[in-house]
């Protein structure tokens, strides 16, 4: 998770029917509850009027995401879902139709490792739900009898107006990539609005333009293994920051914590990663890359990530290395405690 650090501002934050507003004579700051997470928009520079219509702008949008991108809540996706279920033809929105196709491409350049086509698993995991999963893991034989089907975005037929799937079991999730989707759609909202200074932070993941006056915008990176922070960093210009780990959404049974990150080659959650977090610029392809490193796990991640077109990673394993590659490293500034056993890569 990354958090938006603003040691300049001290306004007060103000809650009124579940969003709200910060202001100062630069700053204007709306929140929102989306995608299940805190939405929150920060916009520098812009006058009032502006700044209010255009985070409007994008909550409108947002809504209307989290209602057609859902996937168990009844809307667009479920109806699809159960088309490809039935081997029927199913009708695709047009806001689920690049979303889709992109995530086709990303799922070529991880060798599989992102597969928004895993809602099946999900579900037989207790994870598609708003609340935390509890009770046993499922069945050995259950995930076997998954994992022999191998969905996969390969199986996905995108046709004019619809799609097929040559695969039954594919069940198409965006979880792991819709934040990052929406994101792009904001900056790109607000842009058009004539916005040239924001940040828009969904539950931690962010995309950032231009500066927050002479300074660049400073985020922090949560610690995966405590509360505090691990490490600040910078972002100025145009770049995306996103962090996927396995320390906030789990199911726990008799001791055993089970993650929600899935390894599609076999069915089971991913051991070995707690965080990955990337800088890109591209707030889809940078949360795609996030999901994918966490599955590729410190064996492969350097391959992946090259192929996925990453210059900025650093991981965390269980044991509280930290991994990065050069480029990486000049960027981070840890915090105290400082990790222990820090190690640098080939670039890539």
């Amino acid at each position: 998770m990354v958090r938006v650090i603003l040691p300049l501002l001290a306004a007060l934050l103000f809650l009124v029917g579940g969003c709200s507003a910060e202001r100062n004579e630069e700053l204007y700051r709306q929140q929102a509850y989306v995608f299940g997470t805190i939405v929150d928009i920060s916009i520098w520079g812009s006058d009032r009027e502006l700044a209010e219509r255009a985070v409007d702008a994008v909550a409108r949008d947002f809504q209307r995401m989290h209602y057609e991108w859902h996937a168990w809540e009844p809307g667009p996706l479920t109806e699809l879902n159960a088309a490809i279920a039935s081997g029927g033809r199913g009708e695709v929105v047009p806001s689920l139709r690049p979303l889709i196709a992109q995530s086709r491409v990303l799922y070529e350049r991880s060798e599989g490792l992102f597969n928004p086509a895993i809602g099946g698993l999900l579900r037989l995991w207790g994870f598609q739900s708003s609340e935390r999963p509890n009770g046993p893991p499922p069945r050995e034989e259950a995930i076997a009898g998954w994992v022999a089907l191998a969905p996969g975005m390969d199986d996905v037929i995108l046709e004019e107006g619809g799609l097929t799937s040559r695969n039954r079991a594919v069940q198409l999730d965006f979880g792991a990539f819709a934040k990052g989707y929406a994101v792009d759609l904001a900056i790109e909202r607000l842009r058009a609005l004539g916005v040239e200074n924001a940040i828009v932070n969904g539950g931690g993941d962010l995309r950032a333009i231009g500066r927050p006056g002479k300074r660049p915008w400073r985020v922090g990176i949560r610690h995966p293994q405590g509360q505090g922070v691990l490490a600040a960093l910078e972002v100025q210009g145009d770049e995306s920051v996103f962090t996927s780990g396995n320390y906030e959404r789990y199911n726990e049974f008799e001791g055993v914590r089970y993650t929600h990150i899935l390894d599609p080659r076999t069915g089971m959650p991913v051991k070995g990663i707690t965080s990955v977090t990337v800088i890109h610029d591209n707030g889809a392809e940078a949360d795609a890359a996030a999901t994918a490193l966490v599955v590729a796990g410190v064996e492969a991640w350097h391959r992946i990530a090259r192929k996925m077109g990453m210059k900025y990673v650093m991981l965390v394993d269980e044991a509280g290395a930290v991994h990065m590659d050069p480029a990486m490293a000049a960027r981070v500034i840890f915090q105290e405690p400082r990790p222990v056993d820090v190690r640098i890569s080939e670039p890539l």
